[in-house]
């Protein structure tokens, strides 16, 4: 049975799209007020996640993660924080992701293993087995430590592009219509600038990991991956 999955699409209409616009353009007084925008806005990634729990019924750490931050972005605004605080927690959510990543590597279920080396992606039983035949079992285990590390790096580029952005575009004091269009503007903006160089980053990582696989194997891609 085909494992459902959720639609990328509309993960950004409803966690980015729809939110910025809501704090970008009806912040004001003569509209939803400072305070119902920031709360409104909210509401539509809450209720996406809450959404996507009941339909796949699945819950993972970085799904806790992203609803603890949208409280977290909630809390700072409808108390009226020093926007300092916006920037720590932009920089903090990645951050404890990445940390999580690191210390992985020195388990026995390193993320970057359990993420690609699994009987759901890759045929496993035959790349161990070549992986035996050629003695590259350990330069192979060394391949996906330095992978994670990799990986984890990723995360530590995104706190970083968080905390200069938050501290770059929210200047005004939170509790204002000035500082929900400055924060509707960063999540906007967080797309292009950070999400989608993460993911580049991601992908090089994954084709990295392939490639170390093909050329211990000597297997080809029809061989490494599971067609069904």
């Amino acid at each position: 049975m085909t494992e459902k999955k959720s639609n990328p699409f509309l993960e950004i209409v409803f966690n980015v799209v729809i939110p910025s616009g809501i704090l970008m353009k009806l912040s004001g007084d003569e509209h939803l007020g400072s305070v119902g925008a920031l709360v409104i806005a909210l509401a539509f990634p809450l209720a996406f996640g809450g959404y996507e729990l009941i339909r796949f019924r699945k819950f993972n750490f970085i799904s806790l993660l992203g609803f603890v931050s949208v409280m977290l972005t909630g809390g700072i605004g409808l108390l009226e924080l020093d926007t300092k605080w916006l920037a720590v927690k932009e920089a903090l959510i990645p951050g404890l992701i990445g940390v999580g990543v690191f210390i992985s590597t020195f388990t026995k279920f390193p993320v970057v293993k359990k993420m690609i080396f699994n009987d759901t992606v890759l045929n496993l039983t035959e790349i161990n087995q070549r992986l035996t035949q050629n003695g590259q079992q350990a330069d192979f285990e060394r391949c996906l430590m330095k992978s994670n590390y990799l990986f984890a790096s990723t995360f530590v580029f995104s706190s970083i592009m968080n905390y200069v952005l938050a501290t770059w575009i929210v200047t005004s004091p939170s509790g204002t219509a000035a500082f929900n269009e400055e924060l509707g503007r960063m999540t906007l903006l967080s797309y292009p600038m950070i999400a989608i160089p993460s993911m580049v980053m991601m992908m090089g990582i994954f084709y990295f990991v392939w490639r170390q696989i093909r050329s211990m194997t000597q297997l080809e891609a029809a061989q490494i991956f599971k067609t069904q």
